[in-house]
């Protein structure tokens, strides 16, 4: 959590970048370059669709975790908008007012563009705007090196994020300080025991057709069709669901959800700003600071909303999660083990 009151921090986004990354990150090294053209084609393809969705990007604890630096000053997300991958997020992004910047590829296949755009606002920004103290770059790229040098030479803390394995040791090593998407909070890890499990049943899968063939004639032949059309009732139930997700995808509303409820609400954020506030030599964070931190995150945060008289009570309600320490005038608070 940044110590100083008065940081201000700016956030650039190579989306494109990080969406790719993390695809690959839960799908295995190279899935998205492998089902580029599929996703081009048809994003909506039911296979495509559940791998889409399993690999979705969570845009908050992203912005969660460069707010846990300063104030947010500026905020930029680099990407073609206009493709169905990226388009999914556009409403969570404006919700959290990022500033979309539309990127517009020469070609299919092209290089993307967002490295040269991205590094160029970033510099034009801090002669613009020298009360900025903290940057954020959230790609993986060993081309964001120089700027990242850059920074630092022009007095900026510089902060870098991006997916592990897909990150360039070099960017991590010209900048003050890296972390790891996967680590956030709220961030699901990939469960490499569930690829493992598909690469076992990719393989039990052949020999299950190698023993089929000992079963030959109408039997055999009837037993396959059954096969087919239980495989197809599969696809349509996944097709189904696809069809579902997009429709809930498409009604989102840049407010809360009706649903939600503002006490459990609350509480993740606090949750979330104690574990984002965890970095330093000490687990006790100043209460105030934790309070102002959520409400970087948070600005409609206000414990008096959800029935507490004060900050300290709503500490106290959430002891389950949150150890409070009182000595004197001094309030501390930490993660709870």
């Amino acid at each position: 959590m940044a110590d100083s009151q008065d940081s201000r921090v700016a956030v650039y986004l190579d989306f494109d970048n990080i969406v790719m990354s993390w695809y690959d990150r839960v799908h295995g090294r190279q899935a998205y370059s492998r089902d580029r053209q599929r996703i081009a084609e048809d994003p909506t393809e039911p296979e495509i669709a559940e791998r889409l969705a399993k690999a979705t990007v969570d845009v908050g604890a992203v912005i969660d975790y460069a707010a846990s630096f300063g104030s947010l000053t500026l905020t930029r997300a680099y990407a073609d908008w206009s493709s169905p991958v990226n388009a999914i997020y556009r409403s969570q992004l404006v919700a959290r007012a990022v500033d979309l910047v539309q990127l517009f590829p020469a070609a299919a296949y092209a290089k993307n563009g967002a490295d040269i755009r991205l590094a160029v606002d970033t510099v034009e920004d801090l002669y613009l705007m020298p009360d900025i103290t903290h940057v954020v770059i959230v790609a993986g790229d060993s081309d964001y090196v120089p700027l990242a040098q850059r920074c630092r030479r022009l007095g900026r803390y510089v902060i870098a994020m991006g997916v592990a394995g897909s990150t360039a040791k070099s960017l991590a090593a010209a900048c003050d300080e890296f972390e790891s998407y996967e680590n956030l909070p709220g961030v699901e890890r990939p469960a490499a025991a569930a690829q493992k499990s598909r690469s076992r049943r990719g393989g039990g899968g052949n020999a299950q057709t190698s023993g089929g063939n000992d079963s030959t004639g109408e039997g055999g032949g009837q037993r396959t069709r059954s096969r087919r059309s239980a495989d197809a009732d599969a696809k349509a139930r996944v097709a189904e669901r696809a069809a579902e997700e997009a429709a809930d995808a498409a009604e989102e509303v840049e407010d809360d959800e009706p649903g939600e409820d503002p006490r459990e609400a609350a509480t993740q954020l606090l949750q979330r700003a104690l574990q984002l506030g965890d970095r330093g030599d000490s687990d006790w964070l100043h209460a105030s600071a934790v309070k102002s931190h959520m409400r970087r995150m948070d600005a409609s945060f206000s414990e008096k909303a959800i029935g507490f008289k004060s900050f300290n009570d709503f500490l106290k309600g959430n002891a389950d999660i949150a150890e409070l320490s009182e000595s004197g005038h001094e309030r501390l608070v930490r993660a709870k083990d």
